[in-house]
């Protein structure tokens, strides 16, 4: 016996061996990892894809039987008779990789398969290569042919960012694998080894070049004629936009999406990208475009570091219909409606007047509205906006003008902490920032998101009945089935009497008082302008029974702090009743036309009218109680409330 021989039996015995022993392993990560795709409450409507692959697996059974074949015809011509292993390609692969250092993948399909699929990067030692031939040819016998070719369609890269034929089929040509030509299917076959390179946009003499290469081969191989060949033309592709999905105002819709999901189901957000989930959530379509479309009316002279939230609920479920909670999430990667907070001013007051219900003080009880007053538990003397003295007034009156020092009377009458219960029964978490129950909480001390203030509204408009709000709608998984389903659930914090007399007092708001801007649209709607201390933050929160809509502004100076807002838009003073009214006012002038018009429960008179005694205290100091500036809603003067246009 030779030494030739000797030395070849050795090396096939080893292989022998090493081949028995070879396993077929997981396949990669990245292999399996697929876009997951988010679309508005529609179900239909595509709102973004996230992952780590722009990938959409899709099954061989649903193509034509033309797209395989243009794969086949363009890598791999002998793919339905070879072993799993071209041995020439084999060779040269090892020689080219392993001796001149050109990275090259296996020659055949299965090869390429193995490499992509289960080694996911390219091998660029001896061994490496020897074991993927032979993983090769053992998966070729475990596994049908068509089985392989689908595996290999759906994670190869074809360019553009896309992995798999379907996410290739949306890129060059806007349409689904199902539904791609011959003429495209043959582009993209023969794209494959250098996407990047041949792409049409860059190297359209190249990527004709192969498109002739892929159907002179399937001429070649019997699955399709020389006259079907002669009336092909080389397809258009679509113009190439390398976009961020989370650009623009969307980006805040997904990467919260994202967040809830992983809350909701356990998953990581990681997990949650690269799944291939179809996450369908709470956002209706138009409402968002109104949100957006309203947020654009903000006049351009404010300072740019002014932040903008809007958030409309669906009070009956609790879905969140729109969120803008900036203009571009590539830029502030904070959401402004569920990150952010601001001092909620008067629109606070509301949670005051239920407590004050619930105990029996009717909206004709009277208080003094006298401006200033000196009242236990405030270190100055409280005053209304301007120091304007309104006399003695009914709630209801109060309420419509935003009266500071009656609603700080009422709060002591009823106490701080019953106003902070009523605040959280609402909807406002019990740990927001500044929820204390001091004399001056009436006062909206409190900076809650502006996402807890609509909730805790959408309460109100609800008649008491509370519902969580959500964004997430269902999640399901690459295979259709359902991982999660929101189911909506309600509790009654307040009875519907009360209720019913809340909402008549903020009617007044949008009818006579601070909110008045929005009495424009001409049908019942309910609402309560706020501006902080200081002019730190400016609200407007209204609702009809089918919407609640929040929108604040504030303003972050350098160091993250709060900072008053500079006024803009021809206004001296940016307060609740002006330009966030006014942006209210512009949403829902698209959200509410299509909508019914329903009205208010009827006012239910609860409790009994009385008249406290005043009880003027010492001026008191009481630690660590805060010192607010108090300036609240301004009462409405007759002339017609300025425009959002700048003041010649």
């Amino acid at each position: 016996m030779t030494i030739g021989l000797v030395l070849g039996t050795i090396v096939v015995v080893g292989l022998s061996i090493w081949y028995a022993r070879v396993k077929v392993p997981l396949p990669a990560d990245f292999a399996q990892a697929q876009s997951s795709i988010f679309y508005y409450a529609d179900g239909t409507t595509e709102m973004g894809r996230i992952g780590l692959a722009n990938r959409e697996s899709v099954s061989i059974s649903d193509l034509p039987d033309y797209v395989p074949h243009t794969i086949v015809s363009a890598e791999d011509r002998t793919f339905y008779s070879n072993p799993g292993i071209d041995f020439a390609g084999t060779a040269r692969a090892l020689f080219k990789t392993v001796v001149l250092g050109h990275k090259q993948g296996g020659s055949s399909i299965t090869q390429q398969y193995v490499e992509r699929y289960y080694v996911g990067e390219t091998t660029t030692d001896i061994r490496g290569k020897i074991k993927e031939a032979l993983l090769a040819l053992k998966i070729d016998q475990q596994q049908d042919k068509d089985r392989i070719l689908e595996n290999y369609m759906n994670t190869i890269y074809f360019g553009r960012g896309a992995y798999g034929i379907q996410a290739a089929a949306r890129e060059y040509f806007n349409v689904n694998a199902a539904d791609l030509t011959l003429s495209q299917a043959a582009l993209l076959a023969g794209i494959i080894p250098a996407p990047s390179a041949w792409d049409p946009r860059v190297d359209p003499v190249q990527a004709e070049a192969r498109w002739n290469y892929v159907l002179d081969g399937m001429v070649t191989e019997g699955w399709l004629t020389p006259s079907e060949r002669l009336r092909l033309d080389f397809p258009e592709t679509a113009e190439y936009r390398k976009n961020n999905v989370f650009g623009g105002p969307q980006g805040y819709l997904l990467r919260d999406a994202i967040v809830e999901v992983a809350a909701k189901t356990g998953l990581s957000q990681d997990a949650v990208e690269t799944g291939g989930y179809t996450i369908v959530t709470s956002i209706d379509w138009a409402t968002q475009q109104a949100a957006q479309n309203a947020a654009a009316t903000l006049p351009e002279d404010h300072s740019p570091n002014l932040r903008l939230a809007i958030v409309t609920l669906d009070p009956t479920t609790g879905a969140i219909t729109s969120m803008y909670g900036g203009a571009d999430y590539v830029t502030i990667q904070r959401d402004a409606v569920t990150q952010d907070i601001a001092q909620a001013g008067s629109t606070f007051k509301p949670f005051a007047l239920i407590a004050a219900l619930e105990k029996g003080i009717g909206l004709e009880s009277v208080y003094s509205g006298a401006s200033p007053q000196t009242i236990a538990g405030f270190s100055k003397p409280v005053k209304n906006f301007g120091n304007e003295n309104f006399g003695k007034i009914t709630l209801t009156t109060a309420t419509e003008h935003s009266v500071n020092t009656v609603y700080v009377q009422l709060a002591r009458d009823v106490g701080p902490d019953k106003v902070v219960d009523a605040a959280v029964r609402a909807g406002l978490p019990a740990d927001t920032a500044g929820l204390e129950a001091n004399p001056a909480n009436v006062l909206g001390t409190a900076s809650p998101h502006p996402l807890d203030m609509a909730s805790a509204y959408a309460t109100i408009a609800a008649q008491g009945v509370r519902h969580e709000p959500f964004l997430v709608a269902t999640v399901t998984d690459a295979v259709g089935g359902v991982v999660y389903a929101h189911k909506v659930t309600e509790k009654r914090e307040f009875s519907a009497a009360v209720m019913a007399d809340t909402t008549f007092a903020l009617q007044q708001v949008v009818l006579h008082g601070s909110g008045s801007y929005a009495a424009k649209l001409g049908r019942p709607i309910a609402g309560k302008t706020g501006t902080s201390s200081d002019n730190k933050s400016a609200w407007f929160i209204g609702f009809t029974p089918q919407i609640v809509g929040a929108v604040a502004v504030y303003q972050v100076g350098a160091d993250g702090s709060v900072e008053a807002i500079t006024p803009f838009g021809g206004f001296k003073q940016i307060t609740g009743g002006s330009v966030p009214c006014r942006i209210w006012t512009a949403m829902m002038g698209e959200v509410l036309p299509p909508l019914p018009v329903e009205q208010f429960p009827p006012r239910s008179y609860v409790g009994k009218a009385i008249v406290p005694s005043p009880s003027p205290s010492p001026l008191v100091t009481l630690s660590p109680t805060p010192k607010p500036s108090v300036t609240p809603t301004p009462k409405p003067s007759a002339t017609p409330a300025p425009s959002l246009s700048p003041s010649p």
